[in-house]
């Protein structure tokens, strides 16, 4: 297992997931707060890097496109402090044994990310896009506070209430209830700078677009509440995201899909013919028990650290 602590979260990765714990109190960004301990299974993962600073770094883990509905929503908009997948590494933070050592700082976000690697590799998750969401969204009931009203959704329903800043037309039309089953899709906008954002519903059927402060059906963030605003709208519209119909089933399926397992997108399928680059599939596949071999003898204690590093090395590179 492999183990990073830091002022700002714990990141503990067990061979099948990585389990993201916020740090409490003032560390930690009202979303991360909100959102609290995130699970993500080794299938969701597209890659993860670590990019080392002065003072320290950054720890990131890049998931596959759609597997999380919060990060399809938010679409890397949000900012480091509040994305839950980033963390922050202090170069003479976090402690993870191995061997007989401790690895500090660097060493072990170093450590964490060539774990995560080595299990991708060995368990052959594809970078491929999801065609269903692998993670479950945050968790109902949700209220998001705007300029002008307030957004709440308790798993069935959307309901919108306006305040006395809301535009006429808003007014106007008075609250509004969407059920889950006339949405088609939710669009979150952060605000920035002192440009606005907005959280919109978009039912079912054509609609006029109108502008955030005239539709009835979206809220209104403005650009100097960014900080009061962004967590929980986003996550509102993520929770909502997640209920609703995934976008790869709304694509029109590519010639040869129908024979595909549901389970499995294109590019998904255990081995792919054309996935192995310089090598085919049968290279592929011995490769990967050449690296599992690797993998055996090194636990045993046959290979050192230097023998398995610079064996796994020069199989990696044949990819």
């Amino acid at each position: 297992m492999a183990e990073i602590i830091q002022r700002s979260g714990t990141w503990t990765f067990d061979g099948e997931a990585v389990r993201i714990v916020p740090a409490t109190g003032k560390q930690a960004s009202p979303l991360r707060r909100s959102l609290g301990e995130v699970v993500v299974p080794l299938l969701a993962v597209a890659g993860i890097a670590y990019e080392p600073g002065k003072k320290g770094g950054r720890l990131r883990l890049r998931l596959r496109e759609g597997a999380d509905p919060l990060a399809q929503v938010a679409s890397a908009r949000l900012p480091d402090a509040s994305d839950p997948y980033q963390l922050t590494v202090e170069r003479d933070g976090g402690r993870q044994p191995r061997g007989e050592q401790h690895v500090v700082g660097d060493g072990v976000a170093e450590y964490f990310v060539e774990e995560v690697r080595r299990a991708l590799l060995l368990d052959e998750v594809p970078d491929t896009p999801c065609d269903r969401y692998l993670l479950p969204g945050p968790a109902v009931p949700l209220t998001a506070g705007g300029t002008d009203g307030t957004a709440s959704f308790d798993g069935e329903r959307v309901q919108l209430e306006w305040n006395w800043m809301a535009n006429e037309a808003k007014s106007h039309a008075g609250s509004r209830t969407l059920p889950l089953k006339e949405l088609e899709r939710v669009e979150w906008t952060p605000a920035v700078g002192w440009e606005n954002g907005s959280l919109r519903f978009h039912p079912k059927g054509e609609h006029a677009l109108l502008k955030p402060e005239h539709d009835p059906n979206c809220l209104l963030l403005w650009g100097i509440r960014q900080a009061r605003e962004t967590g929980g709208s986003v996550l509102l519209a993520a929770a909502v995201t997640a209920r609703l119909p995934h976008p790869a089933s709304q694509r029109p399926a590519a010639a040869g899909d129908e024979a595909r397992p549901p389970s499995l997108t294109k590019g998904e399928d255990h081995v792919s013919a054309g996935s192995a680059g310089s090598a085919s599939a049968e290279d592929h596949d011995g490769l990967l028990r050449r690296l599992r071999q690797l993998g055996e003898l090194h636990r045993e204690g046959v290979l050192t650290d230097e023998e398995f590093a610079s064996a796994k090395k020069a199989v990696l590179d044949r990819f």
